[in-house]
């Protein structure tokens, strides 16, 4: 109501939501894209068990939701997942990507990563790489781990990564993230998309972001903040 034209859709656990109050979060989903007006809805940071086939269907049937997901995998090492007591597998990850990529081609797919945690001994870390390296995805964000007191890490008796080599593994998952952005962005070169302009200005530029996350530049134009434009990538 206030002209907001896209909207973001966080908090912790999204994907837990209703559960105190006999609600799922496909209701919410489905409420959401019932509201009328011209806008489009991200889903921020949702786990893979959560992030259930209905809910991507659900997505790329929608009126208003966006082909992007931000998905946390954490490490791409089961033996890794199972330390960090994570709740699903990377064969699981796999297929969520499949899928998303089965129903939305086109979809951004960022992954949350993190490197250099106790027990990620070498042949972990080359497991979890190469894990990475085979996912169709659009993006990495990464972490680098640190230890914080009174965690039930510093407890338990696993190798401990050097912080150089923590930096060291950092890097490298820092430049698969950028090929893997730079082939996301080469797909799509001479398609139409539609671009959301917002309003900083940068030198004489304004830049925007595709449904599916791509970022745009275009000369600036104060008539266009906050405006859908159909343009050639």
């Amino acid at each position: 109501n206030q002209g907001a034209k896209e909207l973001i859709l966080t908090g912790v656990n999204i994907g837990d939501f209703g559960r105190s109050t006999d609600e799922t979060f496909i209701d919410l989903l489905k409420a959401i894209d019932t509201l009328s007006g011209n806008y489009r809805v991200r889903i921020s940071s949702c786990e893979p068990n959560l992030l259930t086939d209905e809910i991507i269907d659900f997505v790329a049937n929608s009126k208003h939701f966006a082909p992007h997901f931000h998905i946390p995998l954490q490490s791409g090492s089961n033996e890794v997942l199972q330390i960090m007591k994570r709740r699903y597998t990377r064969e699981l990850f796999a297929e969520r990507v499949k899928h998303i990529r089965d129903v939305m081609p086109h979809a951004f797919i960022g992954v949350d990563c993190m490197v250099g945690v106790r027990g990620e001994t070498e042949a972990c870390w080359e497991d979890y790489l190469a894990f990475i390296r085979g996912l169709d995805v659009s993006q990495l964000h990464v972490f680098t781990y640190s230890e914080r007191a009174n965690t039930r890490m510093l407890e338990m008796d696993l190798y401990v990564v050097p912080k150089a080599e923590r930096q060291r593994r950092s890097k490298i998952l820092h430049t698969v993230s950028e090929e893997k952005t730079a082939t996301f962005y080469a797909k799509h070169a001479g398609k139409k998309a539609v671009v959301l302009w917002e309003s900083k200005k940068e030198g004489d530029q304004m830049s925007g972001f595709t449904d599916n996350y791509i970022k745009v530049y275009g000369p600036y134009k104060k008539e266009k903040i906050n405006t859908f434009e159909e343009i050639v990538l």
